[in-house]
């Protein structure tokens, strides 16, 4: 019996929010099957839907087994790649989801932590975007929309799976996007899968990170 290649999950949103694109999206589908420190990405597409995006995050999780989860999002008007660092248990949408859902001051999981911190390397993972000349930034807020529910979700379900990782990382607009949005920043999508592939990279790689706070917020 063969021994199974490691899986590195990254998962994307579809668009949203009157967007025709979503550059997290993109960046799933390219880096699905490729080989990235002995990891084959699966790359996967999530909606933009409050009642749907972690029944269809779950099914992932279980079929793949992954070493690594990087879960992404668009949040347009950010300069740069921004690694989140903490996600909260808490939606309260500015704008409808994709069905028009719209809650306010909701918990994601009932009787669980307050906030769940990343699991990712992310002071290295910086350090390594810096380095290669990719804007970059630690964000202590990933917003209170459907990325922040992926990404407690996602924490919330990795909390008991022993030595898998898992994070969030926002992308900005596409040059195309920002245009229709005065004075937006852009990224060219070859930059962010770039830096995508160069955040799994570190966070396959690195075996500590000195700045790295892992745990529930009670």
């Amino acid at each position: 019996m063969s021994k199974r290649t490691p899986v590195a999950l990254v998962t994307g949103f579809d668009p949203f929010g009157g967007e025709p694109v979503n550059p997290s999206q993109q960046i799933a589908v390219a880096l699905h099957g490729q080989t990235i420190a002995a990891h084959r990405v699966v790359g996967a597409v999530l909606p933009t839907e409050f009642g749907a995006s972690l029944s269809a995050l779950q099914p992932l999780l279980r079929r793949h087994r992954p070493a690594l989860v990087l879960a992404l999002g668009q949040a347009g008007g950010r300069e740069g790649i921004s690694l989140e660092r903490v996600a909260i248990n808490l939606i309260d949408a500015r704008i409808p989801d994709n069905t028009g859902s719209q809650p306010v001051d909701v918990r994601i999981v009932d009787k669980a932590a307050n906030a769940y911190f990343s699991t990712l390397p992310i002071k290295a993972i910086l350090q390594r975007l810096h380095a290669a000349n990719i804007p970059a930034a630690l964000s202590q807020s990933a917003g209170t929309f459907v990325c922040n529910q992926v990404f407690f979700g996602l924490q919330h379900a990795l909390r008991r799976r022993r030595g898998v990782r898992g994070g969030f990382v926002h992308v900005p607009y596409l040059p195309e996007q920002a245009a229709r949005h005065t004075g937006a920043p852009g990224m060219p999508l070859e930059t962010m899968i770039t830096a995508i592939r160069l955040c799994l990279e570190v966070a396959l790689t690195t075996t500590s990170d000195a700045h790295y706070a892992a745990g529930a917020l009670d």
